[in-house]
């Protein structure tokens, strides 16, 4: 944990500019909760499975977070929709920094991604109209042979774009939430 915090210091406030390369005009703002907790001197982060009967992304792997309510900060707005899909306590999370934004090509959202650091393992209960199943996993478990793989995809308005996909026991993890772990993963391993 202490290297992601020594990275996040390092790498300073992310850029308000989204990453995919692609402007959706009328994106819906978005706030995510990156949460990591150490045990057993390894820094683990806390994903979930969306619900299948939900309308976007069902029965993908996610971070806890969604759209903003009118007027809302996308840090409030992460640890409100954590609070409500994981019954994760806001007063438990320490706000190590923020990851870039990202666009998203299939819901239009602009997600701004928030790193915490909390103090245990949590303990949560998923939302069931909202969250399958909550589930964690160690960074170096995200870094380890045979888990990471990339694709190239070509999309509307972007060509050869990368994908990346992390192949768990029981876990396919891509899209939005696997760029936000590669950017993670890129700012811890690369500060070694």
């Amino acid at each position: 944990m202490e290297r992601v915090r020594a990275s996040l210091e390092l790498q300073g406030p992310a850029t308000s500019e989204p990453v995919t390369g692609l402007e959706v005009a009328s994106a819906r703002e978005a706030g995510v909760l990156v949460p990591l907790f150490e045990e057993a001197r390894e820094a683990r982060v806390v994903l979930t499975r969306r619900a299948a009967h939900l309308r976007s992304h069902t029965g993908e792997v996610a971070f806890p977070g969604g759209r903003l309510e009118p007027g809302e900060e996308p840090v409030a707005g992460a640890l409100r929709e954590a609070h409500e899909e994981v019954g994760l306590d806001p007063a438990e999370v320490e706000i190590l920094g923020s990851l870039a934004p990202l666009q998203t090509v299939s819901s239009g959202s602009r997600i701004t991604p928030f790193v915490g650091a909390l103090g245990r393992r949590p303990p949560l209960a998923p939302n069931p109209a909202e969250v399958a199943r909550i589930f964690d996993v160690s960074l170096a478990e995200l870094v380890s042979d045979g888990v990471y793989r990339e694709e190239r995809w070509d999309l509307p308005g972007l060509e050869d774009r990368p994908m990346h996909f992390f192949e768990l026991a029981d876990e396919t993890v891509w899209g939005a939430t696997a760029r936000i772990l590669m950017e993670l993963l890129e700012l811890v391993v690369g500060a070694a």
